[in-house]
């Protein structure tokens, strides 16, 4: 088993905490940074995994061909 200690918790009907604006004003509790929620994220890994991902399938295919 392990050892779960119940120091957190979290209430499911409560809502997110607000983005945080004043950081020294909350700093044993603060909410999530303004960065941290707007990210973008434009230039993911999406387009470089449908290219690599099959890539890799094939070479694996020709690497089991070629053993057996």
């Amino acid at each position: 088993m392990e050892n779960n200690i119940e120091s957190h918790k979290e209430d499911p009907h409560k809502g997110a905490k607000p983005i945080e604006h004043d950081y020294s004003a909350h700093e044993n509790d603060p909410g999530p940074s303004p960065e941290a929620v707007n990210e973008d994220d434009k230039d993911g890994a999406g387009k470089a995994m449908k290219w690599i991902i099959p890539i890799v399938i094939i070479l694996l295919f020709i690497i089991y061909w070629i053993m057996f």
